[in-house]
């Protein structure tokens, strides 16, 4: 599976196989460096974005590239700025912040018979950490480490898209298991990074002739959820590791 952006130096973009006319771009300009996932249609989007999170309608999703010592009082109206002066429609677009070199990216999808599915992700893991331990813990916003971008041509409940957001955390903490990656305090195998974030969007597709209501693990829709944030994470963090070496 590819790592489209890995030898890229100028703007380029990956075109889905199984979700026709989802784009992915990289915008590699040293002014405005940037991920952008352009969707066909309208959709319905849940998740954790610093911009445009929660239960959204969107068109676009941007993960926006800052350096570790990003400090912004007001992330939310930065990434704002930051769409508008992209050009993107300000109500219909979420950002995300990582720290990650977007080079590192990796997309991975599968097509099926009831929804299709394309997971791109930025994974570094510099600030691994452990959930349910003490630890150092902070009060203001810091880009994300590990963004997630989940991108179901289906349709799914409301309820259903937090299942797969679940399903997706699992997956990335199963990932970051297999690495063998610590929580750098304390040593303990890492769930996941201290900056974590992740966005699910859902065409509503009524082409698959059903609607998903669970999205665990022993479904076939959370099957191919788990595969793919599995897999996405698992590349990216190795090919940040590898070129790094």
């Amino acid at each position: 599976m590819p790592v489209p952006f890995l030898r890229v130096k100028e703007p380029c973009s990956y075109s889905s196989a199984v979700w026709p006319g989802l784009i992915v771009s990289s915008e590699v300009s040293p002014e405005h460096p940037h991920i952008r996932i352009s969707l066909p249609q309208p959709a319905e989007a849940l998740g954790s974005a610093v911009y445009g999170g929660g239960y959204a309608r969107l068109n676009h999703i941007v993960n926006r590239y800052v350096d570790r010592r990003y400090d912004c009082s007001d992330p939310v109206k930065d990434m704002h700025s930051f769409i508008r002066g992209c050009g993107y429609p300000e109500d219909a677009t979420a950002g995300l912040l990582t720290a990650v070199r977007l080079k590192y990216a990796s997309i991975w999808e599968e097509g099926g018979s009831q929804a299709s599915i394309l997971c791109c992700t930025t994974a570094g893991t510099g600030n691994a950490a452990r959930a349910g331990i003490n630890r150092t813990t902070f009060a203001a916003y810091q880009p994300g480490t590990i963004n997630i971008m989940l991108m179901i041509d289906g349709r799914l409940t409301p309820a259903c898209m937090v299942n797969a957001i679940l399903t997706a955390t699992e997956a990335k903490a199963a990932a970051l298991g297999d690495l063998g990656i610590a929580d750098h305090e304390t040593g303990a195998a890492a769930t996941g990074t201290t900056t974590d974030a992740i966005i699910v969007a859902v065409s509503g597709n009524e082409a698959y002739g059903v609607e998903h209501r669970y999205a665990g693990t022993a479904t076939d829709l959370g099957g191919m959820i788990g595969r793919l944030v599995y897999n996405s994470v698992t590349e990216s963090v190795r090919t940040e590791r590898d070129d790094r070496s």
